[in-house]
């Protein structure tokens, strides 16, 4: 089973992306800053807030969901605003994204928001609404059930370091995933957390027996050089001490993003 999880940046390096993602060809995508916008008419749209602007994949979902037709598509929205064609504005939603191969059963899921609540009427303020998405699937190979969860934490101006709404925002994930997994279910989580490694994020998801690779291996960099700001951290992947890795990467090339791809492989 390989498993994928990137924050997509709204898919602003598209061509490289669908490039990688059909090569890597992932049992399971976790994809975080996802686009759908029924009804554009452009394929690049903007996004606007205040003097910044930033090009948007306007149907970044339905792109990826068409490379992978042999996996089951979840598309799960934190948010809806608009995202603009020059003077035109088109309703636009924004959240994660999940693919699953068929051939591993989704026997339990559930997403939910973990700051915050569904945006209707336009982006909101910062910080915003943040959700999760957690799957348990049947891996067939192992003859046991497996547990997946991500989340795209929230982001404050302030900057990655603990807050309260960051500590509720643990507890609440780690609740989420207490109501789909089941006893001695396997467990991944992984997505954009936001947070720096010695956040309580990490004690809150350690008392479900997790532990995060990407610090464990040494790894002190999740972004890619479209990103020139500092610190590097954003994006983790944890597992449970019954995880069979067989291989762990925080991937340097290509650059789909400016996030790194973070690519588990398991036994």
């Amino acid at each position: 089973m390989r498993i994928l999880s990137l924050n997509a940046w709204g898919g602003r390096l598209r061509d490289r992306l669908m490039r990688y993602l059909r090569e890597a060809d992932p049992d399971i995508v976790c994809l975080q800053e996802v686009v759908q916008t029924p009804t554009a008419e452009a394929e690049w749209l903007v996004y606007r807030d205040h003097d910044v602007e930033l090009p948007q994949r306007a149907n970044l979902f339905r792109e990826v969901a068409d490379i992978f037709p042999s996996h089951q598509s979840f598309f799960c929205p934190a948010a809806r605003g608009s995202l603009y064609d020059g003077e035109r504005n088109f309703p636009s939603e924004w959240g994660l994204a999940t693919f699953v191969r068929r051939s591993y059963p989704v026997i339990g899921q559930v997403q939910d928001f973990v700051h915050g609540d569904f945006a209707p009427d336009g982006w909101g303020e910062h910080p915003r609404a943040r959700n999760a998405h957690v799957v348990r699937l049947f891996d067939y190979g192992a003859a046991a059930p497996i547990t997946i969860a991500h989340m795209h934490g929230l982001r404050d101006p302030a900057g990655k370091e603990d807050t309260p709404a960051r500590h509720a925002q643990a507890r609440a994930l780690a609740d989420l995933i207490g109501s789909v997994r089941q006893a001695g279910d396997r467990l991944v989580v992984c997505g954009d957390f936001n947070v720096l490694p010695d956040s309580s994020t990490f004690a809150v998801l350690g008392a479900l027996g997790l532990t995060d690779l990407v610090t464990m291996h040494g790894h002190t960099d999740t972004r890619t050089s479209y990103y020139r700001k500092s610190p590097r951290f954003a994006d983790y992947m944890l597992v449970s001490a019954d995880i069979p890795v067989r291989r762990f990467d925080v991937v340097q090339e290509p650059e789909v993003s400016d996030h790194r791809v973070l690519l588990l492989e398991l036994d």
